[in-house]
């Protein structure tokens, strides 16, 4: 319409005449609303060359023309230009309007909002004091003008975490728009909207959700059931559930918002499309990826139609399409649609517009997620390059690209520079925020994470204090973000050993998630996830098992029976049927994981290489070496083809077969595996890296297990090399290298050496941990060790001692761990030849692990090979015998017929035949042996040495 206007006002009127101008300044405001902001830019400059010549350089006319490309500018995020013009704009009106007319208020208010965007909160806060005083003087205190101002000062104040200051102005402007409008004006809808949002973003999601209903009920009253702006209401009120994980919830909002704006704005508008992005976005979060990719496409379609295939909102779709498709773990599609939205932004924006540098961020994700360090590091950069460049260099969004980048620093091992890339982030905020903002508080939780992985607890508390401080004054006790930090804090409770401690802050999180979120939020079923890990680090396995099913329970009731994260638990489970030594049952959690990660993720996402892994490792407690191979092979295969030949995740699958290889006592194929794991570690992550030292750490024990101990020393000590470096000389890590340090010695006969490296292990561990840790527990059963082999049974059975009441302190009577302590101090009694206290204590490990274990658990079968090995000393070979039979029928049942461990019991009974004289029946027992110990493990293994040396 306007071309034809145009055309015909050229042909009536010439070139240069005013209508023309404004003519070219209409079409510029429709590809300013198309997203086409060059054209727009275009039209508003021959609009401005018309009016320059024909009215001149101060006619009100040319500063609307400056106004109009200021907003822009201000859509394409050049910003500075976008002062620019407005400022051309005042410039103009000032001499003709005064220092005081409304019109240089309105300037000072998009002024306003274009700081507001670069986020120069205090800018924007003085131009929009600088509008308030103007209309206060020209149209009084009760002006709906004035309502608009206190507004837009609440939105930053919003911004800037200052929820209370925000909540005031929001109400300034209510009382005003109340009293020129009246309860049920629109405008008035407007403002509960506003003070729904400040809520919404403090948390306080049952106080938005009644301010989001308050403006939807003046809504339907004034505009009836089926405007556009009733579906932005319940498109607000969607957003608060979504928020709170009731994603039922949230979509029922969107479908309510989509049907009034399909009857009112047809099939193919913009505001359609972007509804489609919120199902697409609830879909996602409840694991329904191809239902997220359906919505995802259906607002593509709209978008393509109505806005061309150039249009920004076209980039923010493929965004979101990028985002679903990297949480199906396709890698390869996520960057392509990343690419996609890069593309558009780039020629509707240029090189150097802020939104790129997201784009950029998303890219850095994807990488990150493959274990593209580099790459990811290099997106960053990219990212905040452009946001330095375009936005303040205090901007909230620099600081969260330093946040970013600390990530990747941390997952890198280099701690050192993610805490610095934090703290720069930190440093930001601090400046652009109120001290209290909840954005700060994220920043100290951040590096609290840090100090966590660098063992530096008690600084990490620390942090953590800091963030619930700060949560606590401007969010409440009981808002969700504390839940988080209590959790936080009862997971590094956790690693220190205080388990009480831990679950008393996992209780304090669980308490705000049922009175915020509801029994059925999916962040209660995370706090019932941590509680079961406590649990089994307790070896309160039934209890551990009870929390994960309230995991569970709440997940298949918020999420669906078909959920990854489901998944995630039913692996937890399994985990625990492993520690109990169920092996069956761990292997029926794994399959019905794998089976909810095939249909939701396909077969080759890298969640399923888990899930392989796991139950590589139950065969390989059970003995089953070639099965566990098989397994970890089709872990290789998925990890290789989604994360290439060089992702850190392949290196950890090598190291796992070479643990087979070595039980195997395969030792070169293990080494084999270790070097190759060592291989993609060295040339991804750096030679400093601590993932290299644990891998030297396993080739140390495959070369302690040759007898290679000088091999073994070397590899330990290339080990404490890195992690000294990379984690200080106090880390727990670094006492776990000297107590392997310490074995190797003990195997070497070089007793004070190892004594040594036991009591610096010790030293860490006592400096690190409080008293009665199960490490320090851990660390005195090593040198009780030792003490043994000097014959130093008195010292062996004190250290013993000491370990028993730690454990006893930390675990409770009934755990695994006590079982093994008093096997141990059976093991000194029958060193010195005290069978009848060797008995006592051997039956107190059997009767402890039975109640603990259940009698199908190889700990089990341990416990009763002590037994018959006391007995058979005794001279009590039937009660020997017996007991053999007994491990041996718990074996059968739980082992495979080929399993190593029977190897151990035939030639066990061989022996007590021997003594009895019964030389066929033991001839009988080691060919048994012999044949089990030839077909798994090899005819070169010492075991067979051992077998051939008995017949």
């Amino acid at each position: 319409m306007y071309e034809k206007s145009l055309k015909i006002n050229l042909s009536l009127l010439g070139n240069n005449h005013p209508t023309i101008a404004t003519t070219y300044r209409n079409m510029g405001i429709v590809y300013f609303y198309q997203g086409k902001h060059d054209d727009a830019i275009c039209m508003c400059e021959k609009s401005l060359q018309i009016n320059l010549s024909a009215l001149g350089h101060n006619h009100p006319s040319i500063a609307t023309t400056y106004n109009n490309m200021a907003s822009v500018y201000c859509n394409q995020g050049k910003y500075d230009n976008a002062v620019r013009m407005y400022e051309k704009s005042l410039k103009i009106k000032l001499p003709i309007l005064g220092n005081n007319h409304p019109s240089i208020a309105a300037t000072y208010q998009n002024m306003g909002t274009v700081y507001f965007d670069q986020g120069k909160y205090d800018d924007s806060i003085c131009m929009y004091e600088k509008s308030l005083k103007i209309n206060l003087s020209s149209l009084g205190s009760n002006h709906p003008t004035i309502a608009i101002t206190y507004n837009s000062i609440g939105q930053v104040y919003d911004d800037q975490g200052k929820y209370d200051q925000a909540v005031c102005m929001h109400e300034k402007s209510l009382k005003i728009s109340l009293l020129a409008l009246g309860d049920n004006h629109p405008t008035v809808a407007t403002m509960y909207n506003n003070m729904g949002s400040v809520y919404f973003h403090q948390g306080k999601y049952d106080d938005a959700v009644y301010m989001y209903e308050k403006a939807l009920k003046i809504n339907l009253l004034t505009l009836g059931n089926n405007h556009p702006t009733i579906a932005s209401m319940y498109s607000n009120i969607g957003t608060v559930y979504f928020h709170q994980g009731k994603q039922d919830e949230a979509i029922c909002m969107y479908e309510k918002s989509l049907k009034i704006d399909l009857s009112t704005l047809g099939n193919n508008h913009p505001t359609i499309a972007k509804t489609y992005c919120n199902l697409a976005n609830a879909y996602c979060n409840q694991g329904k990826y191809d239902d997220a990719i359906c919505m995802c496409e259906k607002s593509l379609k709209i978008q393509l139609s109505t806005l061309g295939g150039n249009h920004p909102s076209i980039a923010t779709t493929c965004n979101n399409m990028g985002k679903v498709y990297c949480h199906q773990g396709k890698y390869d599609e996520a960057v392509y649609m990343y690419e996609k939205s890069l593309k558009i932004n780039l020629s509707t924006f240029g090189s150097n517009h802020s939104t790129l540098a997201t784009t950029y961020q998303n890219i850095a994700s994807v990488y990150f997620h493959q274990g593209n360090y580099d790459n990811a590091l290099c997106m960053y950069e990219k990212s905040l390059k452009i946001g330095l460049s375009t936005l303040d260099n205090n901007h909230p969004i620099i600081a969260s690209i330093y946040n970013n980048m600390a990530s990747v620093y941390s997952d890198q091992g280099n701690y050192d520079n993610a805490a610095y890339m934090y703290e720069k982030s930190l440093k930001i905020r601090l400046s652009t925020l109120c001290s209290n903002h909840p954005a700060i508080a994220i920043a100290y939780n951040n590096i609290a994470c840090v100090y966590f992985h660098q063992s530096k607890y008690d600084d990490a508390i620390c942090k953590y204090e800091k963030s619930l401080e700060i949560n606590l004054s401007t969010l409440g006790n009981n808002h969700p973000s504390n839940a988080t930090t209590y959790n936080n804090m009862g997971i590094v409770y956790s690693h220190q050993g205080k388990y009480d401690d831990a679950v008393c802050m996992y209780e304090k999180s669980l308490k705000i998630g049922l009175s915020r979120l509801g029994d059925h939020h999916l962040s209660n079923g995370n706090t019932y996830n941590n509680m079961g890990l406590i649990y089994c680090h307790q070896g309160k396995y039934d209890h551990a098992i009870y929390m994960y099913e309230k995991s569970l329970k709440i997940k298949l009731s918020t999420l669906g029976s078909n959920h990854p994260r489901n998944a995630t638990t039913y692996n937890n489970m399994g985990l625990i049927y492993c520690h109990q030594g169920k092996y069956d049952h761990a292997i029926y959690m794994y399959e019905k994981s794998l089976k909810i990660k095939l249909s939701t993720l396909g077969s080759n996402h890298p969640r399923n290489a888990t899930t392989y892994n796991n139950m590589g490792l139950i065969y390989c407690h059970q003995g089953k070496y070639d099965h566990a191979i098989y397994m970890y092979e089709k872990s290789l295969k998925i990890k290789l083809s989604t994360l290439g030949s060089n992702h850190p995740r392949n290196a950890t699958t090598y190291n796992n077969m070479g643990l087979i290889y070595c039980h195997q006592g395969k030792y070169d194929h293990a080494i084999y595996m270790y070097e190759k794991s060592l291989k993609i570690e060295l040339s991804t992550l750096g030679s400093n890296h601590p993932s290299n030292a644990t891998t030297y750490i396993n080739m140390g024990g495959v070369y302690a297990h040759q007898g290679k101990y000088d091999n073994a020393l070397y590899m330990y000590k290339k080990s404490l090399k890195i992690n000294l470096s990379t984690l200080g000389s106090n880390h727990p890590i670094i006492a776990t290298t000297y107590s392997n340090m310490g074995q190797v010695y003990n195997d070497q006969g070089k007793y004070d050496n190892a004594i040594c490296m036991h009591e610096k292990s010790l030293k860490i561990a006592l400096s690190k941990f409080r008293n009665n840790h199960p490490n320090i527990a851990i660390t005195y059963g090593n040198l009780a060790s030792v003490y043994s082999n000097q014959g130093k049974y008195d010292d062996a059975l004190c250290m013993y001692e000491k370990s028993l009441k730690i454990n006893l302190s930390a675990l409770g009577n009934n755990h695994p761990t006590i079982a093994t302590t008093y096997s141990n101090m059976g093991t000194i009694y029958f060193d010195q030849g005290r069978y009848d206290d060797a008995v006592c204590m051997f039956a107190k490990s059997l009767k402890m692990n039975w109640t603990t274990l259940g009698y199908n658990h190889p700990s089990i079968a341990t416990a009763f090979n002590n037994l018959g090995l006391a007995y058979s000393h005794q001279g009590k070979y039937d009660d020997a015998i017996c007991v053999y039979e007994k491990w041996l029928k718990i074996n059968l049942s739980t082992l495979s017929n080929n399993h190593p461990t029977l190897a151990t019991t035939y030639n066990n009974m061989g022996l007590v035949y021997s003594d009895q004289g019964k030389y066929d029946d033991a001839v009988c027992m080691f060919e048994k042996s012999l044949k089990i110990t030839s077909s798994t493990l090899g005819s070169n293994h010492p075991s067979n040495v051992t077998t051939h040396i008995n017949l």
